[in-house]
This record gives structure tokens, sequence and C-alpha cells, in this order.
């Protein structure tokens, strides 16, 4: 079976993008490395292609919504998914739309954390 990889219970295989979103954020301190720009693009490959990258500084990603109602009901899905991961975004919320922008503070950068992040935003 090719790297990355992996078979969950039950037997179906798993993409890259399910392997991702299965794992959980770790806790960072100040001097955790950021990732490579060869990891950064490898991870990248694994999300929603609307995730705009900049380097290895941060991630964003724009959602369109029907309105506000349901623009503030994503926000308050990804807010509670922040606070379980224990890693929060910058999130921008207006009429019809949101942005949500992923960076580890404590690295100065990208980490795994925000990949992981991206990719359970994917699924909400």
């Amino acid at each position: 079976m090719p790297e990355g990889f992996g078979e969950p219970q039950g037997g179906a295989p798993m993409n890259r993008e399910q392997e991702l979103a299965s794992r959980h954020c770790e806790a960072c301190e100040p001097g955790t490395p950021t990732v490579t720009e060869e990891r950064a693009a490898e991870l990248e490959a694994q999300l929603d292609p609307s995730w705009a990258r900049d380097g290895i500084l941060r991630l964003r990603r724009e959602l369109e919504f029907r309105n506000f109602r349901d623009a503030f009901g994503f926000v308050a899905r990804l807010a509670l998914l922040a606070e379980a991961e224990g890693h929060h975004p910058d999130i921008e919320l207006g009429w019809g739309r949101v942005a949500v922008t992923l960076t580890t503070h404590a690295a100065g950068g990208l980490t795994d954390n925000d990949y992981i992040l991206a990719a359970k935003l994917d699924r909400l």
C-alpha cells in the first residue's frame, strides 16, 4: 500500500485527507519548528484546493454562505472544533462569508497542527 494510506476499522481504504483529518493537534511551545517547504506542499495537497498558502507562514481559506446566519453557524462549529483541538485560527465573519487563517504562533509559521485543523475544517 502506498505511503500515507492506511486501513481504518471496517477495511475501507483511507485516503490522505481522511488520514490527516483523523489526527489531533499537539501542544506546541515557543521554538517549535515550522514545516519545511517540501512538507508544506505535501500536506497542502491533502486539503481542499481553495486553501491558499503563504510560504510556510500561514494558510487561508475564504468560504461563502447564503446569509449571515449560515456563516455564523459555520463559525460556531469551527470554534467548537478549534477549542477541542486546542488550536485556534483567526476568523473573519461577514454577511455570507467567513475567512479562516491558520498559523502556529509558537512556531512563527505553519506546523502539522495547521494542516490537521484545515483538514477537519474541510469536513465541516
